[in-house]
């Protein structure tokens, strides 16, 4: 049985693929600029928590999906699941003191929830690059 992938226009309409890449530069200054104001009001306030350091563990996480998509031309599914969970990790460290309980085993869940999924996916990764090295194998071999 010889299977073989549709083919696929190569690549986007020259204002698509523009736009993307205008947006995506867009988006990888202002982050540079919103961490360069973050890292200068702590420099302000003389004073580093926990917390700040999981902003600008998604600042950087940030940068990395702009630099991913530049390489690769795809923003891996993992990549924003891992900025949530960041998120949620910033989040419950700040509230800590005043979080009711439920909410906490709430955004506990959700981690946990989040972190299955982001497994999964790295799986999904796996294998559909495994199939795509295949399919490569089968062309060459038939041509």
């Amino acid at each position: 049985m010889d299977l073989k992938l549709p083919k696929v226009k190569k690549g986007l309409h020259w204002t698509t693929n523009a736009s993307e890449k205008i947006l995506l530069t867009v988006i990888g200054f202002a982050t540079c600029v919103a961490a360069a104001q973050f890292v200068f009001s702590m420099y302000e306030a003389r004073n580093i928590l926990l917390s700040d350091l999981f902003m600008l563990f998604i600042y950087v996480e940030i940068i990395g999906m702009v630099g991913a998509f530049y390489t690769t031309s795809r923003i891996p599914v993992t990549l924003p699941i891992i900025i949530a969970i960041t998120a949620l990790c910033r989040l419950i460290i700040m509230q800590s003191k005043d979080m009711d309980a439920l909410v906490l085993l709430g955004e506990a869940g959700a981690i946990l929830i989040l972190s299955g999924s982001a497994y999964i996916m790295s799986l999904k990764d796996k294998i559909s690059l495994e199939k795509r090295k295949e399919f490569r194998e089968d062309d060459d071999v038939s041509e």
